[in-house]
């Protein structure tokens, strides 16, 4: 079996004397904080210091920098510095960063007729890079693009596909509808009004308007799967230059005003993000302080973990945090023989989740699951509908065996499909495929980078068909902090798609679809959150998602970076809206 770090890193990792969460550091650490997990507690380094340039690096290139077609949290993340959504999240420490704020609107939605209509009303004076005005009819085409040209950006959720009202007459989105006046369901009144018309009640929906999706386009500029290599800003910092997969540079947008954004401080001349750039030297820039942030921030690389957590003044220098996602095997139910349910019952028992979660890093990098939904996602439940049983270190295989047999599918050859660029995920695949064999599973793995994982491969069922891809490999972070922004894209069949596809099992059962629709229109929270664990439950019986662990990142905190905070509504990153570097 191979690991991400050797077996003696491990049993140094795993070790009750070496885990993260009840350690602090020495008073001398680099960054001056002096505590493991300070960024999780509040910020590290607050500083206002204006000027200098803030060094991002990515170990492989994002999908899109367009904000309307993009479903990464790093880039969703990422994208506020030069897009606005009509509301974001408050930069902040742990679940602080769940609070829901006004961004580009001026106040939180109105809601009327039950929660089938939303109004916001967008903030005077807000300018793009040009000089020109940010008005609401920006937004409405912003939504139209992002969710009615699914051929051309095909990246994103499509809520408001599903939602708004006239989603079912036929609009064909802005690159193809010869009416310029767009969807009926989208109303712009005047420059600063946009109201939204829904098909049923979304007690939810300003955690929805939080997407980059609804981030203005003016539609002049537009130049559909072209825009991500020249976004028209709406927030504090512009592109100056963009070298496909290699760099990107932001600069000042020289036109936007504190007096309008509350949120943004502006503080860098200078932001520059370096592609392509491997994990390990990633970490070692992170640790010389050449580079400030890790962008995708998933966390170091497993011989990276190993060195930290051996020194304590390196260790004081990192956060451990729980980042409201599940690293999870997808099952395809549209593919044999895992199109029966006994079949995926087996896989469920038969895989050892002990050996993926010490092929992760160990329990630093999160418990092993046991359910669809995270740990620190509102509506969590906790249940394991397939225990699994122990012999020493061995795993006990005998339901897996009953069900397998139940199933008849015999000795089965299948594919599993992982990111390239993601040696943790592609460790856990091996380790996935080692445990199938045991009960007849002969998979072989397939990987491809991550820039094309949902639009090439997982993420197209048609694809998964003709090339036999029974498993796939994923990690799924919430959409916004609740069960339903966790589970409305993985879990809803009217949310599979043919390209951008995150319901990778591919599961469409009308019962789990009701309870979803019905939940998001209930105004009573509790009753939602309810739901969300019935929903969760489900998803289990059917089998579609086998839980590995709740996944926790380690992030390395850069000594020249200020205002460095660990939010839970960015999977535990860093928040990206303000971070500085020292003078």
């Amino acid at each position: 079996m191979r690991r991400s770090v050797p077996v003696a890193a491990i049993a140094a990792l795993t070790s009750a004397g070496l885990l993260l969460a009840g350690c602090s550091g020495s008073k001398d650490s680099k960054n001056g904080s002096g505590e493991a997990n300070a960024a999780t507690k509040g910020i590290v380094n607050a500083s206002d210091a204006k000027g200098g340039t803030v060094n991002y690096a990515l170990s492989d290139a994002p999908e899109s920098f367009d904000p309307g077609n993009t479903y990464y949290a790093f880039v969703y993340n990422f994208s506020r510095l030069y897009a606005r959504p009509l509301t974001t999240f408050k930069p902040g420490p742990g679940t602080k960063g769940n609070e829901l704020t006004p961004d580009l609107a001026e106040s939180m939605g109105k809601p009327t007729d039950g929660g089938k209509t939303w109004t916001y009303k967008l903030r005077k004076g807000v300018k793009y890079d040009d000089g020109s005005v940010i008005t609401s009819k920006d937004v409405k085409y912003a939504v139209e693009r992002s969710n009615f040209a699914r051929d051309t950006l095909s990246l994103g959720p499509n809520y408001f596909q599903q939602f708004l009202k006239d989603n079912d007459g036929g609009y064909k989105g802005p690159f193809k509808d010869k009416d310029k006046a767009g969807l009926k369901s989208v109303e712009t009144p005047d420059d600063q009004t946009i109201v939204f018309h829904l098909k049923k009640p979304f007690a939810e929906f300003d955690y929805l308007v939080s997407a980059p999706q609804t981030a203005p386009v003016p539609r002049a500029k537009d130049k559909g799967a072209e825009y991500t290599k020249s976004v028209v800003s709406s927030g504090s910092y512009k592109f100056q230059s963009y070298q496909e997969g290699k760099q990107l540079t932001l600069v000042r947008n020289p036109h936007w005003s504190a007096k309008t954004d509350p949120l943004r401080k502006q503080l860098p001349d200078k932001i520059v993000l370096k592609m392509k750039v491997a994990q390990s030297t990633i970490d070692k820039d992170l640790r010389s302080g050449n580079t400030h942030v890790d962008l995708a921030g998933r966390g170091v690389d497993g011989q990276t973990q190993a060195q930290l957590l051996t020194d304590p003044d390196e260790k004081a220098n990192t956060d451990n945090a729980l980042g409201q996602r599940v690293v999870y095997t997808a099952i395809n139910t549209k593919v044999k023989p895992f199109d029966n349910v006994e079949c995926r019952k087996a896989v469920e028992y038969a895989i050892d989740k002990k050996a993926v979660q010490t092929s992760l890093g160990g329990p630093i990098r999160g418990e092993v699951a046991s359910t669809v939904l995270p740990t620190d996602i509102d509506g969590y439940q906790k249940f394991d509908l397939y225990p699994q049983k122990y012999d020493g270190d061995k795993l006990d295989l005998t339901e897996a065996k009953k069900h397998w047999d139940k199933c008849g599918a015999g000795k089965t050859d299948t594919t599993i499909v992982a990111r390239n660029d993601r040696q943790d995920e592609i460790d856990a695949a091996t380790t996935v495929i080692d445990s199938l064999k045991k009960i007849g599973v002969n998979a072989k793995i397939q990987s491809y980078p991550s820039s094309k994982y949902f639009s090439d491969y997982a993420g197209v069922p048609k694809f998964n068909k003709k090339n036999n891809v029974g498993l796939i490999m994923m990690q799924w972070g919430s959409d916004f902090p609740t069960g339903y922004g966790y589970l409305q894209q993985i879990a809803n069949g009217k949310a599979i798609s043919q390209s951008g596809n995150t319901n990778l099992s591919e599961l469409d059962d009308p019962a789990i679809n009701k309870l979803l629709d019905s939940a998001i229109a209930d105004t009573d929270k509790a009753a939602r959150e309810k739901a969300y664990a019935e929903i969760d439950k489900k998803m289990m019986e059917q089998a579609a998602i086998v839980p590995l662990t709740y996944f926790k990142v380690l992030l390395y905190r850069s000594p020249k970076a200020t205002n460095l905070v660990s939010t839970s509504a960015f999977s535990g990153q860093y928040d990206y809206l303000n971070i500085g570097v020292k003078k």
